[in-house]
């Protein structure tokens, strides 16, 4: 009787275990940290079909074509309003999360910002280098140096999220804060590298704007509606001052005080509202509208001409190289210790996603071959073959290498719990 008793307690628990074995993945697609990088892979793919079907010619018309005259207003079409208004949304969600991560998260001291910040510079350093080394004397393309420098934060940590709990958690800490001061990095380079034909008196208004924004901050003014309002006369000022738009998103970010007077946060007020609607709208819809290239204009010769093959290579083998020789040399000359619990490979795997690049570099590609010239248009597209190209193989191969050499910590306690069982 108990032997029967037993098979019919174990018999069920077997289809169960099979069947949340089979699902696990595919609800790892959807939830946690891989639920925004998913969606933006899809995005991608969908911009590229939709860029290479009978739809083609309606696509770029919707983003390129002009709503009204450029004398109206100087952002006239779908595509200027996304990557110069929609996408100042986004940067000033990545200055809130700068600001919050510099006062009281994981890059509030010294100790903490050492290590993910020398490994960002030397992952933004590397890729550069090798873009240069590959293009050679062609000047007309160098002006594209920064496109492999950046790491997309939702592709990467989207990518890890599909591995669950494989990943230790200094990993995932290690990751998100280079990604950030990446970021930082990226603000600093669009600001200083791609500025032109600077406009004294609207750059005088903008220091104005943040001026009172900062007194504000100061007064332990609380109006969130103030700040808001502010933040978009800050960005008019900024987007004809020949500095690029977005750089007003991060501005403003910087004035916004932690907490009110009452002790509640309103920095962390703003980025719980607004982080949701630039993972899951704003990002996808840039990259949509960014992605998209017609793979039969370009043929072979466009695929492997020097420009794709220097982001390419700048994202795939610059990353990793740049970050994990970093780490490296770091930990060995005792500067800044490895990520806790982390093997050498696991590391090596993280700097490999480190080479996802696709929001950021899709932006500076888009700033560093402006204008409606065939050979802008040219540079543009394949810029764009270079950062999918860079980007699916980071993707790829670091999640390989990381699930090849990662052990899921629920199936370590399964594993215990069955050998106590059967002894």
């Amino acid at each position: 009787m108990s032997n029967s008793q037993d098979s019919d307690n174990v018999l069920p628990a077997a289809p169960a275990k099979v069947i949340k074995t089979l699902v696990a993945p595919v609800r790892a697609l959807f939830v946690g940290d891989a639920s925004a990088g998913v969606l933006l892979i899809l995005v991608a793919a969908a911009a590229l079909i939709v860029a290479n079907s009978p739809l083609a010619e309606q696509y770029y018309e919707l983003f390129h074509d002009a709503l009204y005259p450029a004398a109206s207003f100087k952002l006239n079409t779908w595509h200027l309003w996304i990557n110069d208004g929609l996408m100042a949304i986004f940067f000033f969600v990545v200055g809130l999360e700068v600001k919050r991560e510099m006062i009281e998260g994981q890059l509030s001291t010294a100790e903490q910002r050492r290590l993910p910040g020398l490994a960002a510079v030397a992952g933004m350093a590397m890729p550069a280098v090798i873009f240069v080394l590959i293009v050679g004397g062609k000047s007309q393309v160098l002006h594209g140096w920064a496109i492999p420098a950046a790491t997309d934060i939702a592709f990467a940590m989207g990518v890890m999220g599909l591995l669950g709990n494989r990943v230790p958690a200094s990993l995932r800490l290690f990751l998100l804060t280079v990604a950030i001061v990446d970021d930082i990095g990226a603000v600093l380079i669009i600001a200083v590298f791609y500025t032109a034909n600077l406009q004294g008196l609207w750059l005088v208004f903008a220091a104005l704007v943040v001026g009172v924004m900062i007194a504000l901050n100061r007064m332990k003014v609380s109006s969130m509606p103030a700040y808001i309002a502010l933040s978009l006369v800050l960005w008019y000022c900024v987007l004809h001052s020949g500095v690029h738009a977005t750089i007003a998103g991060v501005a403003a970010a910087l004035t916004i005080p932690m907490y009110s007077k009452d002790g509640k946060s309103i920095l962390g007020r703003m980025e719980h509202a607004l982080a949701p609607w630039s993972a899951y709208l704003i990002v996808p819809v840039f990259g949509f509208a960014n992605a998209g290239v017609h793979m039969g204009g370009l043929g072979w010769e466009g695929v492997f001409a020097p420009l794709p093959l220097a982001i390419g290579a700048g994202l795939f083998f610059g990353k990793q190289l740049g970050i994990f020789s970093c780490i490296a040399v770091a930990d060995r000359i005792g500067f800044a210790p490895r990520p806790k619990n982390a093997s050498w490979p696991e590391i090596w795997g993280v700097s490999i996603l480190c080479g996802i690049g696709f929001t950021m570099s899709l932006f500076i590609g888009e700033l560093a071959f402006p204008g409606a010239g065939k050979l802008a248009m040219e540079h543009r597209e394949e810029a764009k073959i270079g950062i999918l190209g860079g980007s699916i193989l980071s993707a790829t191969l670091g999640y390989i290498v990381l699930r090849l050499t990662t052990q899921h910590s629920e199936e370590d306690e399964q594993d215990e719990g069955d050998s106590t069982a059967s002894a």
